[in-house]
């Protein structure tokens, strides 16, 4: 039997430390690390993070749109470093915010949730935003292949607010957008352990978010630490009692370290424990 998503996670956040690392060689990033934006660029940069960081670390969040931008040489590239990753013991989650209806929402989770697609990735990150039931074919077959979805709940961008927080008039309790997606995903992961594989994305910069529940017992993908300004000691306050289903997202703030593969690594280590002893892990 397969085990779960979220089963695994809490096994790998609890061996490696709860910490993701974004994957996202976009061209700054490369032109930083002295690398041409091309193909060439592409896979140094992707295979040295891979290299540095496949063992040490839980989680990877790599960015399809990065790789998709090379058209199918950059998506051979990324089927590779998902495969890569996965054999050595780290868990991926496929950022690429698909949401559709219908036969092109069964696509879509095909094309990363398919055991035997190449793009095949522990996760995937899924926009809610033509209706929560319109997710059904990812819902239906990530449980299928032991797999999770991250549903944008509360994203950190200041765009995000004018949907996330707005007020239903349907709702006879007048929930949000974002509250309602949160309690779509407790319904999901209800009876589920040690945690459900059905998890919101919440960002780690939004400050205080006890009107919203965020015990969806599932997992919490937060984006904003390092970079973007929130820090590992900002967690508990964002996430109150939550904070320990939290899956921290760093990207800059791990990848701005290379090309050297010790100091990726050692910057991911530093992250990877601040992060475990601000949540109590």
């Amino acid at each position: 039997m397969t085990i779960p998503f979220g089963a695994r996670l809490r096994s790998a956040m609890d061996e490696r430390g709860p910490l993701c690392v974004g994957i996202d060689p976009h061209a700054a990033l490369l032109d930083s690390w002295g690398l041409t934006d091309d193909i060439a660029g592409l896979e140094r940069f992707t295979f040295t993070v891979v290299e540095a960081l496949a063992g040490t670390v839980a989680v990877f969040k790599p960015q399809s749109a990065f790789f998709e931008r090379f058209g199918s040489r950059g998506v051979a590239v990324l089927e590779r470093a998902v495969s890569d990753l996965r054999a050595a013991g780290g868990l991926v989650v496929m950022d690429a915010k698909r949401g559709d209806i219908g036969s092109t929402m069964a696509a879509y989770a095909e094309a990363f949730l398919r055991k035997d697609s190449p793009l095949f990735s522990d996760a995937l990150t899924v926009s809610p935003y033509l209706g929560y039931g319109s997710l059904k074919p990812a819902v239906d077959l990530a449980r299928e292949s032991g797999a999770g979805l991250f549903v944008l709940a509360l994203t950190s961008n200041p765009e995000g607010s004018e949907v996330q927080r707005a007020v239903r008039t349907d709702d006879p309790a007048g929930r949000t957008i974002g509250a309602t997606m949160l309690a779509h995903l407790a319904e999901e992961n209800a009876g589920e352990t040690p945690m459900g594989s059905f998890g919101a994305v919440v960002g780690a910069t939004l400050g205080d978010l006890s009107s919203f529940d965020l015990d969806i017992n599932g997992p919490l993908l937060a984006p904003g630490i390092g970079a973007q300004g929130a820090t590992p000691a900002d967690l508990p306050a964002v996430f109150g009692a939550a904070v320990r289903n939290v899956v921290p997202n760093v990207s800059r703030g791990v990848l701005r370290h290379g090309p050297d593969a010790t100091a990726l690594r050692d910057s991911a280590l530093r992250y990877a424990d601040e992060i475990r002893a601000a949540v109590g892990a």
